[in-house]
């Protein structure tokens, strides 16, 4: 087995007592050699996540208020874990080098990254692992953009002179030294990236669930969970809203092709939820998973022969993109054509935009339906099977269901449907019971 890099997510470094779980996953397996923390998470419902407490620090003093109470709140929570770890991390040092930081000025990036950084100081001296710094190795560009192949060889060159090391998650650095976070996926990315960087066999992303299930439990109780899932997939699921890893996460490794593990910190015997580029060879299972969004408006255009007028779409695209409205999807036919945007990118926008498609593009018709969602089913193994759209059409026909709209992805990986929001819930059960 070759290299393993295990990143653990906030509930999973929340507290000394969950720090000890780390290190009983990270020591039962020898080839998990590099580790990737997030800061402390919330310990309970009410609890505060510690990246949450330093940016309320920073907006106290940027606003003149004390902020020293909020301060020795993080400062007392990581004194208790390295109370009950037995480790010596020496935090009062690090404490005063960061209060004194917040009161010169420091960035939001600077102040909101010191969570990791602790945290990464504490599970080091915890595991007996060096402390990498992110600093100076995930690196960014002046204006921010992140620098793949400098930072692939610079963090790759430094993890060869350790056999084994903690990194903190969640930034890196500018040109000029100063602390850069990445603006989404936080540690998740940070782990894909060391991943990439140490050619790892696989990644693991330890969380507090055991992997993705194919549906949402709210809605459905005690869905399956996925065992497998290709990257595909997943970006078919997650774009439908499922809680996933964002896409910013999941690239490094899919491009150096390192498989993804959704492992739960809490249940470390649970196999997860296996993410790699092909999936779909298992031809026992039909659909892969189901996710759904709300809160989207339907634009019905009608205009006799249409499909014969060179330039409508591109028109159409145009007066959107004029008053900044994503298309979501586009289903056609020969005299029809319908545009699904979310309601918020075209709040207070609609009737501007229906006079303007109206004076540019003379349509014989204009209809708006609103308050409806859309519901993707996801598989690769379904163009691979006869009748899974009637399958899935029955299933919402017998379920009472009004089907407003379908559209199909060339690639026969999705099928999405448009209902009204008063029956999503009911029809991503239907479509459950019909399938699983």
């Amino acid at each position: 087995m070759g290299i393993k890099v295990a990143k653990f997510g906030g509930s999973s470094v929340a507290d000394a007592i969950q720090l000890t779980k780390t290190k009983e996953i990270i020591e039962a397996d020898k080839n998990r050699r590099y580790v990737v923390v997030s800061a402390p998470g919330k310990r309970y419902g009410q609890d505060n996540k510690i990246t949450d407490l330093l940016y309320l620090c920073k907006t106290h003093i940027e606003h003149n208020l004390p902020y020293e109470q909020v301060f020795q709140v993080i400062c007392d929570r990581y004194m208790a874990m390295e109370i009950n770890l037995g480790v010596n991390v020496d935090l009062l040092k690090e404490f005063d080098e960061i209060k004194r930081n917040l009161q010169e000025g420091a960035s939001s990036d600077y102040i909101a990254s010191r969570g990791e950084y602790l945290n990464a100081m504490m599970t080091a001296a915890m595991l007996g692992y060096d402390f990498v710094d992110a600093a100076g190795l995930i690196l960014f560009s002046e204006k921010g953009r992140f620098l793949e192949e400098e930072t692939n060889k610079a963090l790759g060159d430094e993890l060869k002179k350790h056999e084994r090391a903690v990194i903190p998650g969640f930034y890196g650095t500018y040109p000029d030294g100063k602390i850069k976070t990445f603006s989404r996926g936080g540690s998740d990315i940070t782990g894909a990236i060391v991943a990439r960087a140490v050619s790892a066999e696989v990644y693991e992303n330890w969380t507090d669930v055991s992997g993705f299930l194919m549906a949402d439990p709210r809605i459905v109780k005690n869905p399956k969970p996925i065992s497998r899932i290709s990257y595909k997939e997943l970006r078919e699921l997650s774009y439908m809203g499922a809680s996933v890893l964002h896409e910013d996460a999941i690239y490094p490794a899919r491009v150096a092709g390192i498989p993804i593990n959704i492992r739960n910190t809490n249940r470390p015997a649970d196999p997860g939820t296996m993410i790699d580029a092909d999936s779909g060879a298992q031809t026992d299972q039909i659909i892969t998973g189901i996710a759904g969004s709300k809160d989207f408006s339907v634009i019905a255009i009608y205009k006799n022969r249409l499909s014969q007028e060179r330039g409508f779409v591109r028109r159409l695209s145009s007066i959107l993109e004029d008053y900044d409205i994503a298309i979501e999807h586009m289903p056609s036919g020969i005299d029809t054509l319908s545009v699904v945007v979310s309601d918020k990118s075209i709040e207070g926008k609609m009737d501007e935009v229906l006079e303007e498609i109206k004076r540019k593009l003379e349509p014989g018709s204009i209809d708006i339906f609103d308050d409806m969602s859309l519901i993707a089913t996801v598989g690769a193994g379904m163009s691979k099977r006869l009748g899974v759209s009637a399958t899935l059409f029955t299933a919402l026909a017998e379920a009472g269901v009004n089907i407003r709209m379908i559209d199909q992805g060339s690639s026969e990986m999705n099928i999405i449907v448009g209902v009204e929001t008063k029956d999503f819930d009911r029809a991503i059960q239907a479509i459950y019971d019909a399938f699983v």
